[in-house]
């Protein structure tokens, strides 16, 4: 079995509540969505089978926080992933799941050899496309058999009634999961947005017990 892996690489985790954290990243070339604020266009691949997957890996040591299976959507190979992460289990190294929250039977093959799970909400009002409350219950049901945040990507265009789902999303399970609001990077610097995303950071918290303002760090500091 192969998987087709865009790139492979060393840096800070740029998104979230483990920013800064040094990872090793495995970017899963494809994708289920097509969101308009998608600052990850793949263009290319190369397939690698488990053995091989788990040697380029090695390459790193073990001197980083975690292994970040992000893409595109990782969970598109879900059956490469349970044939590979076993071994890479085997190996000490935390595994650290980045998904748009969707594909909820992927997770729960896998959900085993996860450590964190960095779930997307993809808004209606933000992506530009159609909702997924239903699909992204079904995933953090599954998700929170382990440690997991949300992250919802906050444009221009949100609108308050994604917001406000989200939260109710979040309470129905429990009110300390991480909910974390992300400025689209292009946008970060109108004054609109800012004000909208501190108001949806106020509304948000009257509800939750972790709600963060958390910009893209990587880009902010110029690295991979």
């Amino acid at each position: 079995m192969q998987a087709k892996i865009a790139e492979i690489f060393k840096s800070i985790q740029g998104e979230g509540i483990y920013q800064g954290r040094e990872q090793v990243f495995v970017r899963f070339y494809g994708c289920n969505l097509k969101c308009q604020f998608c600052d990850t266009p793949l263009t290319h691949y190369e397939e690698l089978r488990p053995e091989e997957l788990l040697n380029r890996i090695n390459i790193f040591g073990v001197d980083y926080h975690s292994l970040s299976l992000t893409g595109g959507e990782p969970l598109l190979q879900s059956d490469f992933l349970k044939e590979t992460l076993p071994s890479v289990k085997k190996e000490g190294i935390k595994i650290y799941l980045e998904t748009n929250g969707i594909l909820h039977k992927e997770l729960a093959e896998i959900i085993d050899y996860l450590d964190i799970i960095a779930m997307d909400f993809k808004l209606p009002s933000s992506t530009a496309m159609p909702a997924f409350w239903d699909e992204h219950k079904k995933f953090l049901r599954i998700a929170l058999k382990k440690e997991v945040f949300v992250k919802a990507v906050i444009c221009n265009n949100t609108h308050k009634e994604d917001i406000e789902k989200s939260i109710n999303l979040i309470r129905y399970f429990r009110k300390d999961i991480p909910f974390v609001l992300q400025p689209e990077f292009s946008q970060m610097q109108d004054s609109g947005l800012k004000d909208v995303i501190w108001h949806y950071k106020h509304l948000a918290s009257s509800y939750l017990k972790d709600v963060r303002v958390l910009a893209q760090l990587h880009k902010l500091q110029g690295v991979r």
